[in-house]
């Protein structure tokens, strides 16, 4: 895990967002977020039909094994993820708004 030396952006204000056609699980975001933004776990069944064909393969060969970002409130932007990730999948996006006790998912 890296320090938190260079995240300079207030918890929260910049999120990271999971391109799921390329992600392949590998955990490099999860090791070298200061944190603890990210967690690998299994996507979806229901949200497998989203995918590509590329994105299918990848997952199937991957075992559907995935990052996701459970503690995106807690991201303040160093971008440790962005280059650490081998596929390319991650990018920081602006939170968008949202209505009270709704639930934030980064846009797709």
């Amino acid at each position: 895990m890296l320090a938190g030396d260079s995240c300079r952006q207030p918890p929260g204000r910049l999120v990271p967002a999971i391109d799921r056609n390329r992600c392949e699980g590998k955990a490099d975001c999860l090791a070298v977020c200061p944190y603890g933004v990210f967690e690998i776990g299994v996507l979806p069944r229901d949200e497998r039909s989203a995918l590509s064909l590329i994105g299918k393969l990848k997952g199937l060969a991957h075992g559907w094994q995935q990052a996701f970002t459970p503690n995106a409130d807690a991201c303040r932007a160093c971008g440790h993820c962005v280059s650490a990730c081998p596929e390319r999948a991650i990018t920081l996006v602006r939170r968008e708004p949202r209505a009270a006790g709704q639930p934030w998912s980064p846009p797709i």
